[in-house]
């Protein structure tokens, strides 16, 4: 089901089609890990305004994630060790799927898993499931040991396992990337190069927090991961580079909190963007910045929104 339609039959102007049938009425969604499976949030938010929800990550068997404490807040943002905690794929399908199937805008299933088996297992048992529309595949978790982010930092890793979830799956795969590496294009060229339908970038970067009072540090599992506004700046220069190594569409995030912050994404050559963390603190600034960019690229004078994506002058 193709959401790019509006009531009226007319085409949005800041719609696009990201491939394999993932089309977005609008180029904002929801990133995964912030909203849970969406139904938390849609008295908050109308889920129709925007382009789509990436749900919480799901895995094979259910998971329990990390000890507390899991979240702390830091100048401008906050380091997170959740651990993949999620409902497992059976209950996913049977109580999270109904209410995802009818909320009138693109779902697509963040999947994480510990070995390619299980990511394989996963994505061709959704694959049956009527109502969802890709998946975004992590392979880049800083705050589980091991696991995903082993694959996320290898080229030959990711090539991989994308080409094995190629091989089971005709929907859109997208390839959710790790800044914790020396070159983030060349693992967003390995995914392209085994069948990937876009990458999503940024995930998080290893941080920490500390008392100096206790002298301990604010999460049980030490390190986590930073989000929020401190990472924009190092999420645009990453979007820049893989916007210009690879031909499959960028999908940016890392610190939006605002209509300008989007534009600036849009500008260095994110076709989308998700927003994270800024969900906590305005639970409707998807919609709001879904708005923002619809009327901005209505007007009679603004350019083609696929014109403007990627057009910074260097």
């Amino acid at each position: 089901m193709s959401n790019e339609a509006t009531t009226s039959g007319k085409k949005p102007a800041a719609a696009i089609s990201l491939g394999r049938g993932l089309d977005l009425r609008s180029p904002v969604l929801l990133a995964s890990g912030t909203v849970s499976y969406g139904e938390e949030l849609s008295s908050l938010c109308d889920l129709t305004k925007i382009g789509g929800i990436v749900t919480k990550a799901i895995s094979l068997e259910p998971r329990t994630g990390n000890q507390p404490q899991r979240i702390a807040e830091t100048p401008s943002g906050m380091v997170n060790a959740i651990g993949l905690a999620n409902v497992g794929l059976e209950r996913f399908i049977a109580e999270k799927v109904p209410f995802l199937r009818n909320i009138g805008t693109s779902v697509i299933v963040n999947i994480a898993g510990r070995s390619i088996d299980d990511y394989c297992e996963v994505v061709s048992r959704l694959d049956g499931v009527p109502g969802l529309h890709g998946y975004e595949i992590n392979l880049s978790c800083p705050n589980v040991k091991g696991e995903c982010m082993i694959m996320g930092v290898s080229r030959d890793a990711t090539y991989e396992i994308v080409s094995e979830l190629r091989k089971v799956t005709s929907r859109h795969l997208m390839i959710k990337l790790t800044p914790n590496v020396t070159s983030i294009s060349s693992i967003a060229l390995a995914a392209e190069e085994a069948g990937a339908d876009s990458v999503s970038l940024i995930n998080t970067l290893v941080g920490m927090a500390v008392d100096y009072r206790t002298r301990k540090p604010l999460l049980k599992n030490v390190t986590g991961g930073l989000s929020g506004p401190a990472i924009k700046p190092v999420a645009l220069a990453k979007v820049w580079e893989v916007f210009n190594a690879v031909r499959i569409p960028v999908v940016g995030m890392g610190g939006i909190a605002s209509f300008e912050d989007a534009m600036e994404f849009l500008l260095v050559g994110a076709g989308a963007i998700q927003i994270g963390t800024m969900n906590f603190v305005y639970p409707d600034i998807s919609q709001r910045i879904a708005e923002s960019l619809e009327t901005w690229f209505s007007a009679s004078d603004a350019p083609e929104y696929l014109n403007y994506v990627g057009s910074l002058e260097v």
